[in-house]
C-alpha cells in the first residue's frame, strides 16, 4: 500500500472510534490518508485526534474559501486511489443512493470518479430496514464496494448485523480494492443472464439461464483489478460487488447498453440472448376467446450482439469472447459460430438437461480460438470464471 492515497470519510456513528485505529493501520503500511470528518462524525472523534494520526489536515467544511478558490472539493474527490467511508451510516448511504450533495462528504461522493468502499455501521433494525436494503442494491449497482457489516452486540444493546467491520478487515478490503492486479487500468465489458422478450405485458419468451457463470466471471475479472461494466438481463443470481451494473430486459436493450459502455479492452458475451422476439407483441394481456385457437405470434430476429461488436471496424475491443450453449455436436457448432460471428474466442458448453449445467453450480467448457479447441474438466462456475479471467489477463498483457 506504499504511496497509495486514501480519502477517508468518517461518518457519524459510535463506530467512528475504530477509524482512529484504521488510520494507524493504513499509515503504518505506507498509505497517505486524507481525512474528511462529517459534522456528526465530529461528535464521536475529534479533528485533532484524526489529524494527529493521519499527519494531514482534516477537511470538514464544503465552503472552505481557500480550498474552494481552487475547487478543492473536486480535487479531493479525484486525487485519491480509493475513497473509504467508515462508518458508512444509514444517512450517508441514503445520500449516496439518491445523489444528494448537501455537505462536504456527500458532495465528494457525488463528484468522484474514484472507486468507493463502504464500511456500513448502524443499528440492526436500521440495517434490515427495506429502505437501507434498497439503497444497498443501488450502491452495488453503481459500483460501490462493501465490507461488512458484522453481526454481534451493539452499543445500543441489541444484537445482529450492523457492527462496522474491524479495522484489519477494512484494511484487507482496501488492499484488495487497490491491488495492482494484472487487469489494473483495463475496462472489461461482461454480459450475463437471459433476456425477456415480451409477448404481452404479463408474458415473455426467455430461457433457463441463471446468470451464474457471467456473474462469477465479472467478479473474477474485478478481483484481477479490471474495471468491469456488467450488463445483465433479469438473472436469478445477484450481481457481484465492485462492478458497474447495467440492468436490461430485452436483446435490443442489451445491445444499446453494450454500445454505450464502449470503449473496452475486452468484451465477454456470456448472456443467453433470445434469438427471436415477438414482432406483434400485444399492448394489453391476450385473452382466450373460447375457440381453442392460440393467438398467432409473428417472430422477428433479434440483433446479434456478439457479431455486431466482433465485426466493428472502429473501436472494437482487443479481445471479444462469445459463449455457445449447445446440445448437439458442441465443438463443431461452436467452432462454426466463432467463424461466423468474427469473435476471438468461443467458450462452448453442453447444456443438455442431463448435464445439469444450465442453471446449475458447475460447468464444463471448451475454449475455442484460432489455436484450436481446449476442453477443461468439469468444475464449479467460480473456478471456470477464475481460469477464464486469468486467460483474458494473459491475452491483454
Amino acid at each position: 500500500m506504499l504511496g497509495k492515497r486514501i480519502l477517508l470519510i468518517i461518518g457519524g456513528g459510535i463506530a467512528a472510534y475504530k477509524t482512529l485505529d484504521l488510520i494507524r493501520r493504513l499509515t503504518e503500511r505506507g498509505a497517505a490518508v486524507t481525512p474528511v470528518l462529517t459534522k456528526a462524525g465530529a461528535e464521536f472523534v475529534t479533528p485533532l485526534s484524526v489529524s494527529a494520526l493521519a499527519g494531514a489536515k482534516v477537511h470538514t467544511d464544503l465552503f472552505d474559501l481557500t480550498d474552494e478558490a481552487e475547487m478543492g472539493h473536486i480535487q479531493l474527490s479525484r486525487v485519491a486511489d480509493l475513497i473509504v467511508v467508515a462508518p458508512a451510516t444509514a444517512d450517508l448511504m441514503a445520500k449516496m443512493a439518491s445523489g444528494r450533495a448537501d455537505d462536504l462528504a456527500s458532495t465528494l461522493l457525488l463528484a468522484t470518479d474514484t472507486r468507493v468502499l463502504l464500511a456500513p455501521a448502524m443499528n440492526v433494525r436500521m440495517w434490515n430496514h427495506p429502505a437501507t436494503q434498497r439503497n444497498l442494491v443501488t450502491l452495488h449497482s453503481d459500483g460501490a464496494l462493501v465490507v461488512g457489516p458484522n453481526e454481534g452486540a451493539m452499543a445500543c444493546g441489541e444484537f445482529g448485523p450492523g457492527r462496522m467491520a474491524e479495522p484489519l478487515e477494512i484494511v484487507a478490503a482496501i488492499e484488495a480494492a487497490i491491488g495492482s492486479g494484472p487487469l489494473a487500468d483495463r475496462h472489461v465489458l461482461v454480459t450475463s443472464g437471459p433476456t425477456h422478450e415480451p409477448i404481452d405485458p404479463v408474458r415473455y419468451i426467455a430461457n433457463r439461464s441463471s446468470g451464474a457463470q457471467g456473474t462469477a466471471l465479472a467478479a473474477a475479472l474485478a478481483a484481477l483489478g479490471a474495471r468491469v461494466t456488467f450488463v445483465t438481463g433479469p438473472a436469478t443470481v445477484l450481481p457481484p460487488d465492485g462492478v458497474k451494473v447495467v440492468r436490461v430486459e430485452t436483446a435490443r436493450e442489451m445491445l444499446a447498453a453494450v454500445q454505450a459502455a464502449l470503449p473496452a479492452d475486452a468484451a465477454v458475451f456470456a448472456a443467453a440472448v433470445a434469438d427471436w422476439r415477438v414482432a406483434n407483441a400485444a399492448g394489453s394481456k391476450m385473452k382466450k376467446d373460447g375457440t381453442g385457437r392460440p393467438p398467432a405470434l409473428e417472430f422477428t430476429e433479434n440483433p446479434d450482439i456478439l457479431a455486431t461488436i466482433a465485426q466493428m471496424t472502429a473501436g472494437r475491443p482487443r479481445l471479444v469472447v462469445g459463449f455457445a450453449a449447445e446440445t448437439d455436436d458442441v465443438i463443431d457448432h461452436a467452432t462454426a459460430k466463432r467463424a461466423r460471428k468474427g469473435c476471438d474466442w468461443i467458450v462452448a458448453n453442453d447444456v443438455r438437461p442431463e448435464t445439469g449445467i444450465m442453471g446449475g453450480a458447475e460447468n464444463a467448457v471448451t475454449v475455442i480460438s484460432a489455436d484450436g479447441a481446449e476442453s477443461w474438466p468439469r468444475m464449479s462456475k467460480d473456478q471456470v470464471a477464475r481460469k477464464l479471467a486469468a486467460r483474458i489477463a494473459e491475452a491483454l498483457a
